[in-house]
């Protein structure tokens, strides 16, 4: 069965976690002797200055040949792409652990995978390179292929290198999918000025407010303490996100004090206004609108207008500025 043509261009990069740990999985290297020969990083009877030099000289060498796979493969060279491979080398995709095994059969699926998309793009992002033994290196990182179509698809992978002659050829890939995150960010960048860190004395208290990013950047979390000197008399956290179905941005607070309020975030201009519905404690109800103001110096406006607390109308609060801590 042939593996799905988003998974195949991880022939790509490289490794398995098997050949890694040998007996402890029941997996060998595809050519155990390989793993024994003599290498450029065997630093056993080599000066201690000489055998940084040695594992220097290594990890570049193991670079070259990504950076020549790489090249190859980004040219569509079935054959010069395969030929980073050792004769015995082995693709596993995960979760479905479907496998490409041997040289010839990797370069067939080369051929067919390039014949299908002739623009297919791959990138690679190498995030370490550890040696096993002297003949033996272990490449982890990110691996993104570009489609004819414009689709682009992340995987994260693993190769072992066996030192084979005068190169690091690849023995072993196991790659995985890097399931695609959807985020609101796109909805809600408009409201990055608020991020960071703010405060705003008032009055002898001290309002202290941390604006951050949930996990990612679906939600904005905004976190504030209001104290007199060590004494912290209330807090509250609000969280700001993009409703998919209403189409708006909205928000909901709750305070310490049991109070919770909604409200729906609109862009006017060079501020946003918030209308804003509240729940008290006690059961009462009220309204109010909240405009924000960004500053060019990085801080910002709030001021509160249009408040009803059950029935009765109260005075705006006036324009104050928070400033970035």
């Amino acid at each position: 069965m042939r593996y799905p043509d988003l998974v195949r261009f991880v022939l790509a990069c490289s490794v398995s976690a098997a050949a890694m740990f040998g007996t402890a999985l029941g997996v060998q290297p595809a050519n155990p002797s390989a793993t024994t020969a003599p290498s450029a990083i065997d630093t056993r009877e080599v000066p201690e200055g000489a055998a940084g030099a040695l594992a220097a000289a290594a990890e570049s060498a193991v670079r070259k040949e990504i950076a020549s796979y790489l090249a190859a493969f980004n040219a569509h060279d079935a054959r010069l792409t395969a030929s980073h491979w050792t004769l015995e080398g082995v693709y596993v995709s995960q979760p479905d652990s479907e496998r490409v095994a041997g040289r010839e059969a990797i370069e067939r699926d080369l051929e067919t995978l390039f014949a299908e998309d002739t623009e297919r793009k791959l990138a690679l992002s190498t995030e370490s390179i550890e040696f096993i033994s002297p003949g033996v290196a272990l490449e982890r990182g990110k691996a993104t292929v570009t489609t004819q179509a414009g689709e682009t698809v992340a995987s994260s992978y693993r190769t072992i290198y066996l030192k084979q002659g005068d190169r690091w050829l690849i023995d072993r890939v196991t790659e995985e999918i890097v399931p695609e995150v959807k985020s609101n960010y796109e909805k809600l960048k408009g409201l990055e000025w608020i991020i960071g860190n703010w405060v705003d004395p008032v009055d002898g208290k001290k309002v202290k407010i941390e604006c951050s990013w949930t996990r990612n950047k679906n939600y904005i979390s905004r976190a504030y303490t209001i104290s007199a000197e060590t004494e912290t008399e209330s807090s509250g956290l609000q969280i700001i996100g993009w409703d998919p179905k209403q189409k708006e941005i909205r928000s909901w607070l709750f305070d310490s004090s049991g109070t919770f309020v909604f409200g729906t975030w609109h862009q006017q201009q060079d501020r946003w206004v918030v209308p804003s519905v509240a729940t008290f404690a006690d059961g009462t109800t009220g309204s109010f609108t909240s405009i924000f103001k960004p500053l060019e110096d990085g801080n910002y406006t709030w001021q509160k207008v249009n408040q009803v607390i059950d029935g009765e109308i109260l005075p705006n609060i006036d324009e104050v500025i928070i400033s970035r801590e």
